[in-house]
């Protein structure tokens, strides 16, 4: 059997008793090509993966000596003793921090963390998350408020084209006497054409004005009042007669 040719790795020296190869079959250890070629990696003194000098872990690991720091202060000469690369990689991953305002430089060797705390447990949720959740919440219950306003347009829109309903479009003063929140109110009706427009400024001190205007028909306007000794509403007072159909105001003292 002829004999396997000489290993021989560019760029590297090999020295005699550092690396031995059996071939035979009886003593090869069992070692997938993976195990083997890390086993021959170490042997020969190999340098490390690019992934153990790469910016992306030594920033992982400058952030664990920045975390473990007396608050977050570190000295760039220790740090780059501790990671075992030149000062120069360090000042890479600084620049980027202080370009992105988490570190800051308190002399030519020191800098400090100034960004969020990295003592923080991963279950604490950060500001930032919980207004996203309060977000999509509150979309939640706009849309959902949004398809009851569109409903109920149309459920009144229905109501109020179905001939069969127009000799039931009116209140009776028992209606408005139902309604506790009008106990101790000035309730005043109105009955008007379509495309009435009413306004109701803001209203002052000792009076509330309302502007109503009408430009297909006259405008009804019925004053609600209970009698002193009695429970029930009495009969509504038009007060029609007693305004102009134009758009001046009406004052009601807020009393």
């Amino acid at each position: 059997m002829a004999s396997p040719p000489p290993l021989t790795l560019e760029g590297v020296e090999l020295i005699p008793g550092d690396c031995t190869l059996d071939t035979d079959s009886e003593t090869k250890p069992n070692l997938s090509n993976d195990d083997l070629k890390m086993s021959m990696k170490t042997s020969l003194g190999l340098p490390r993966a690019r992934f153990d000098v790469s910016l992306f872990y030594l920033t992982r690991k400058f952030m664990d000596i920045i975390k473990s720091a007396p608050e977050g202060v570190v000295d760039l000469n220790d740090a780059a003793k501790m990671l075992g690369v030149r000062k120069r990689r360090v000042y890479d991953i600084t620049n980027v921090l202080d370009g992105i305002h988490l570190i800051q430089k308190r002399s030519k060797n020191l800098v400090q963390w100034v960004g969020p705390d990295l003592n923080t447990t991963g279950t604490e949720v950060p500001d930032q998350h919980r207004m996203r959740n309060d977000v999509r919440e509150l979309c939640a219950m706009e849309e959902a408020l949004d398809d009851l306003i569109k409903d109920c347009t149309h459920q009144l829109f229905r109501l109020t084209k179905d001939r069969a309903n127009k000799r039931l479009a009116y209140v009776t003063s028992q209606d408005l006497h139902s309604i506790a929140d009008y106990h101790e109110q000035i309730v005043i009706a109105v009955k008007a054409p379509e495309e009435t427009k009413l306004e109701v400024p803001a209203p002052t001190e000792d009076c509330i004005q309302i502007h109503i205007k009408s430009s297909r028909g006259p405008i009804d306007v019925y004053l609600c009042e209970r009698e002193q000794d009695d429970t029930e509403w009495s009969s509504f007072q038009r007060l029609t007669k007693t305004l102009k159909m134009e758009p001046d105001p009406i004052p009601i003292d807020d009393e």
